[in-house]
Parts: C-alpha cells; sequence; structure tokens
C-alpha cells in the first residue's frame, strides 16, 4: 500500500466515523462502538508514527486541492512523526477511557462528532507541509475543540468559556496568519520547502518570532496568553480535558517548533533569551495559579501552564545554544524540553482520567466537597497518586528525568559567552526551581484534600469505584510514567533524529552506557540510573514492611487518631483546599494576586456566624485583557448608531469612506 492510500485511509476513517455517530449518538451501543474505533484508529496512526520515526525517511503525499500550484502537501518526517506517535498514543488511551465515561454523558449527540474532528485536526496539523494546509487544519482544530467546550452550553460559565476560548484562537490564527505571510515574502511560495529556501533576517525574523509566539503560544497557554485555558478545559469532558490539557497544547508546541526552528533559519541573539525569560515566568506563575484553586480540572489546568513553561524553557535554551555554535548543548536542551511533551502528555492525561472518575463517583470537582475517597477509590486513587508523583517530577517517575535535564543544561550556562545569558539562565534555573518545589505542594493538596482524611460530603461517603475501562486506560498511562523513568535512555534515543532535524546534533547514545545510565554531559560531572533506583526504592519499602510486620506487636491497639489539637470529629475540621494553601498565599500572594484576607468576627453576645473570606485578584487579566474588553465596549456603543441609519446615510458613509481610501492610496504613492 503506497502512501496516499495511509493518508487517506487515515482521514475518510474519522470523517466517516464522524459522520456516522451523528446517528449512532443516540443508541445505547454507538458511544462504545465510535469510542472504540476512534481507539484503534489512533492506535494505528501511533504505530505509523513510531514506525515513520523509526525509519528516518520523510513520508510525502500531494493532493490536487488547496491553493493552485501548490495543493495540499502533506509530510511525516522526524518532527511530525514524533508528536504523532505522543498525540495518537494519548489519543487511543482517552478513547478506550471514554467507552467507560462516555456512558455519564448526557450529552452524546454533542461530543461524539467534533471528538472525531478534533483528532483528524490536530493530525492534520502535524503533517501539513504548506501554510495553506497548516492554518485550515489548526482553524478546523481550534473550532472541533470550541464545539467540545461548549458540550453543556446551557451553563452560562461554560459560554463564557467557549467564547473565551473561541476570541483567543481567532487571535492566534491571525498571527498565524501573518507569520506564513512574512515567511512566504514576495515570491508567495506558500510550500515549506519554498520557505525553506528563502531566509529572513534581521527585523522581518524578529516579527515572526514575536508573531509565532502570539500564535502558537496563545494555544499552548504561554503567559499572558493562558486566559481561556483554565475555563475551557474545565468546561469540556474529562476526556476531551486529558486531550486539550495533554494533547492539543503539545500541537501547539509543535507549531512553535516548525516555524522557529524548522522554517525561520538561523535564531539571532535575543531569541532564546525572550523564550527563556517567557517559560520561566510561565512556570511560576502557572502554579502558583494552581495553588489557589479548589476545583479539581481547574488545578490541574492552571498546572498545564507551569509544564509549558518549563518546555518553552528548554526551547529557550535550545535557540540560545544554537545561536551560539554549542551544538551538544543544544540538543540536550532540545531532548529535555521534547522529553517534557512526551511526559506532561502522560501524566497530565492520567490526572483528568482521575479527576474525571472522582467527578463520576461524587458529582463534584470541589476538593473541599471531597476526601476520604482512598477508602472508596482505591484504583483511581493509586493510579492518581502516580500522576501525582510524576508531575511533582520526583524520581524514579518520568517527570523528574526532562526536569534534571533541563536543569543540566542550566549548568551549562557559565560556557556561554553571552553575559546577558549567563545572568539571565540561572535566574529562570531558580525560577525552574520554585516552581518545582511549588508543584510538589501542588498536588499534596490535590491527593491530601481529595483522597486523604474523611468523607466532607454524604456524596463522597458514597463514592464507588469507577468502570474498568477508566481504570484500564489510567493503568496504561501511569507504567507509562514508570517505564519512561526507569529506562530514559530508550526515550532519548528515539527523540535523537527529532532532535537533529532541528538543532543539527544529537545527545550521545545512551542505551550504550552501562546500567542503562544517561549521561547527559560527561560521566565525571553527572548521571542518572533510573532503574537501580526503583529497584532501591522498592527493595528498601519491601524491607520496611517486612520488618515491621515481623517485629511489631500482633496485639492490636486502637487510639484516637491525631486531631490536629481539635477534639471536635466533624470532616469540617479537616484541612481543605484553601486552608491548605494559606501559607504559600501569604507569601506571595500579596505580590501575584493583591490577595486581601476579610474577617467578619461578631461582638461577643452577638450570636451570628464568624465569617472569612479571600479575594484574589488576576493581574494579568487587569493588565491585558480588561482593557481591551472595555476599549471593545465603548466602541461597540459608540458606532451602535450606525446599524440605524436611513439608506442616505448609508450611501453617505460608503461615498465618504470610498474617497478617504482613494486619497490615501494616492498620498502613499
Amino acid at each position: 500500500m503506497n502512501v496516499e492510500f495511509h493518508a487517506g485511509f487515515f482521514v475518510f476513517a474519522l470523517l466517516a466515523l464522524a459522520a456516522a455517530s451523528v446517528p449512532l449518538a443516540r443508541t445505547p451501543r454507538g458511544p462504545v462502538i465510535i469510542y472504540g474505533a476512534a481507539a484503534a484508529i489512533a492506535a494505528i496512526a501511533a504505530l505509523s508514527g513510531a514506525i515513520a520515526a523509526a525509519r528516518g525517511i520523510p513520508l510525502q503525499v500531494r493532493l490536487p486541492l488547496g491553493l493552485p500550484g501548490i495543493g495540499v502537501r502533506l509530510q511525516l518526517d522526524a518532527l511530525s512523526s514524533i508528536f504523532a506517535l505522543i498525540v495518537n498514543l494519548a489519543a487511543a488511551l482517552a478513547s478506550l477511557y471514554a467507552v467507560g465515561y462516555g456512558r455519564h454523558e448526557h450529552e452524546q449527540g454533542r461530543v461524539l462528532p467534533f471528538y472525531c474532528l478534533f483528532l483528524l485536526g490536530m493530525n492534520l496539523v502535524l503533517v501539513a507541509d504548506d501554510a495553506f494546509t497548516f492554518l485550515i487544519a489548526w482553524e478546523f482544530m481550534s473550532l472541533s475543540s470550541w464545539a467540545l467546550v461548549l458540550v453543556h452550553h446551557k451553563s452560562e460559565v461554560n459560554r463564557n468559556a467557549g467564547f473565551l476560548y473561541l476570541t483567543m484562537a481567532a487571535i492566534g490564527t491571525l498571527a498565524l496568519l501573518f507569520v506564513f505571510g512574512m515567511l512566504a515574502g514576495g515570491a508567495g511560495g506558500y510550500a515549506f520547502d519554498a520557505i525553506r529556501a528563502q531566509e529572513l533576517n534581521g527585523f522581518a525574523a524578529g516579527v515572526t518570532l514575536l508573531l509565532a509566539l502570539v500564535g502558537t503560544g496563545s494555544k499552548a497557554g504561554l503567559v499572558p496568553l493562558h486566559a481561556w485555558l483554565p475555563p475551557a478545559h474545565s468546561a469540556a469532558p474529562s476526556h476531551v480535558s486529558a486531550l486539550m490539557s495533554g494533547v492539543m497544547t503539545k500541537v501547539a508546541v509543535y507549531g512553535f517548533i516548525r516555524i522557529v526552528f524548522d522554517l525561520l533559519g538561523a535564531p539571532d541573539w535575543w531569541w532564546g533569551t525572550l523564550v527563556l525569560v517567557l517559560g520561566g515566568i510561565t512556570a511560576v506563575l502557572g502554579v502558583l495559579y494552581a495553588l489557589m484553586q479548589h476545583d479539581l480540572k481547574r488545578l490541574l489546568a492552571y498546572h498545564t501552564v507551569e509544564n509549558i513553561g518549563i518546555i518553552f524553557i528548554g526551547l529557550g535554551l535550545a535557540l540560545a545554544f544554537k545561536y551560539h555554535g554549542m551544538t551538544g548543548a543544544a540538543a540536550l536542551a532540545a531532548t529535555a524540553a521534547i522529553f517534557h511533551v512526551f511526559n506532561h502528555c502522560i501524566f497530565k492525561s492520567l490526572l483528568f482520567f482521575g479527576a474525571g472518575a472522582v467527578q463520576t463517583a461524587t458529582g463534584t470537582r470541589d476538593m473541599d466537597h471531597l476526601g476520604g475517597l482512598i477508602h472508596r477509590m482505591p484504583g483511581t486513587s493509586f493510579l492518581f497518586l502516580v500522576g501525582c508523583v510524576a508531575i511533582s517530577a520526583l524520581p524514579p517517575l518520568n517527570g523528574f528525568v526532562s526536569e534534571w535535564l533541563t536543569f543540566q543544561v542550566i549548568l551549562l550556562s557559565p560556557e556561554l559567552p553571552d553575559w546577558g545569558l549567563k545572568f539571565s539562565i540561572p535566574a529562570v534555573g531558580a525560577l525552574l526551581a520554585l516552581s518545582a518545589a511549588l508543584a510538589a505542594a501542588c498536588f499534596v493538596k490535590a491527593f491530601g484534600v481529595t483522597f486523604l482524611g474523611r468523607a466532607r460530603t454524604p456524596e463522597a461517603a458514597a463514592a464507588g469505584e469507577v468502570d474498568r475501562y477508566s481504570l484500564a486506560a489510567m493503568g496504561v498511562l501511569a507504567a507509562l510514567c514508570l517505564l519512561a523513568g526507569i529506562f530514559p535512555g530508550v526515550v532519548i534515543d528515539i527523540l535523537a533524529p527529532t532532535v537533529t532535524s532541528i538543532v543539527g546534533g544529537r545527545m550521545p547514545v545512551q542505551t550504550e552506557i552501562a546500567w542503562l545510565t544517561i549521561v547527559p554531559i560527561a560521566e565525571s560531572r553527572s548521571s542518572y540510573n533510573g532503574l537501580i533506583l526503583f529497584l532501591f526504592i522498592a527493595f528498601a519499602a519491601y524491607v520496611a514492611v517486612y520488618v515491621i510486620h515481623r517485629l511489631a506487636s500482633d496485639a492490636v491497639r486502637r487510639g484516637p487518631a491525631w486531631d490536629c489539637g481539635f477534639p471536635d470529629p466533624r470532616p469540617q475540621t479537616q484541612y481543605s483546599a484553601s486552608s491548605f494553601a494559606q501559607p504559600i498565599r501569604r507569601v506571595y500572594g500579596t505580590l501575584v494576586f493583591r490577595a486581601r484576607e476579610i474577617v467578619d468576627m461578631p461582638r461577643p453576645g452577638d450570636l451570628r456566624a464568624a465569617r472569612f473570606s479571600v479575594r484574589l485578584r488576576d493581574l494579568i487579566w487587569d493588565w491585558f485583557y480588561a482593557p481591551v474588553v472595555v476599549g471593545v465596549t465603548t466602541a461597540a456603543d459608540l458606532l451602535n448608531p450606525l446599524q440605524f441609519q436611513t439608506i442616505r446615510r448609508y450611501l453617505a458613509l460608503v461615498f465618504t469612506a470610498l474617497v478617504t481610501v482613494l486619497t490615501v492610496v494616492a498620498l502613499w504613492q
């Protein structure tokens, strides 16, 4: 079978599945059939990406559609094949999860068609080989995901989230339209091969980089373009949230890498610093926003912002070292960034699946209404804990490896000749270390308040374990977190062709090093062995359990649980999500959120209840978005009378506008 057949089969299979989902959504077994077929198609696409990555030979397709003389050009090269593998692996597991989770969705007719189209849109972005196809696929991905955000459209909160998402998506697409206009130049060569042949320099290249940051950063969630992400991800169904947070944001990262590392040509001296600083700010603000949340899905969505910051830190370091000709360090930075793309896709999907399981079992995402679920949902609790450990960058799981590699790149900053980078890279390294510590605190809060302690509500007390399909999908993701953490050298070697294609070099072959140790720079400088560390942890835990069970007394001793100094046994006396974050809020909240604590304490003899409330402000919204909203509203009010004019006045306005345009053109020439 030729390449055209494979590409056509994948496209038409998803289109046919989307069409078939309209009538099947009304049948009892319809969602199972659709999600099962989507899982199979995504698994085949992931396998195709893996085979293409192993072969290392670009696969090209030319279809007689699209722009005249260009058509629709599709290509699966080293970069797109790795992202296709990551995207479709997560999509297959999301579809498997949805086989069980989808039974609880009451709006199947609104989910199933757009779910298939969403998968198709993301894959088309990855294989697009010309600007026209890329932009059409990008907009296709945006509109289908917007429809999924508005599944529960009767909620005003969801409608507002959908409107904000659509607005930011339109801004991002407009920026990308200008990007490809700049790249194509006056010749109008919109095929990627033609764009590579003419390299931009100086001011034009810098403007293109800024537009690329806006276009792709708005979809990825880069601060300050992240405002849409938390409300949209929390409004969508959980398996869609997992795809939007864990997968779609990585498609945006792919778009940035494709434009900046592949199409834009050699980087300038300041590119790396700008991307690096934006990544550091994004990482810290994302985790601080996450710590303030008590909605479990909003917490996970804000934490996506933090991980996008970590990825852009790696990409900024790669640009900086690539400019200075330090290919080995650039390869290490690019490897760390793409490794974290894979890691975040895995553990964030796992955590969103866990949040969906909790919502299904209890009917709520508010952590202050949960608690004690470890006794009622032991499987979900354990798998969610694996995701929490992985995202907190704790060994021996996969999140540690990519962040550790990023720190290894940061330690190479003294070798750079640029004094600005010598100071900015350690500063961003400090921000990265701070975000890693705050991430651990964030997920101690998420797991502890949700699963530990006592049930705070009757719904939490009556919760039960979820279906086997959901547990199976989460189990596979948890296993991948472990395998990528204890065998990171295998992942690094798989990423090597991709890294070579974007920075011109690669890390040394890691699987040839004894004991599966990874050595990012030199063995005398730093090394890490996830397998040995895992075996040591497992052995130490086994010995501890064995000693306790063999040497402890067999007598049963019962005593009151530690009550934190409060003898009141009610669940409401436990730590809540807000109280857990109070120390961090008091340290950073005044500066970042303008936090105000309001205490209403009644006087002695007054029987009304005391009240404590916290008010937080989103300064990014206040500074960047609120003025735009006010300006648009004011302009709309001023222009509103124009729609109530007579035909004579409309003709006068058209005539005046025409004369003005002709005058400007005459003066310009």
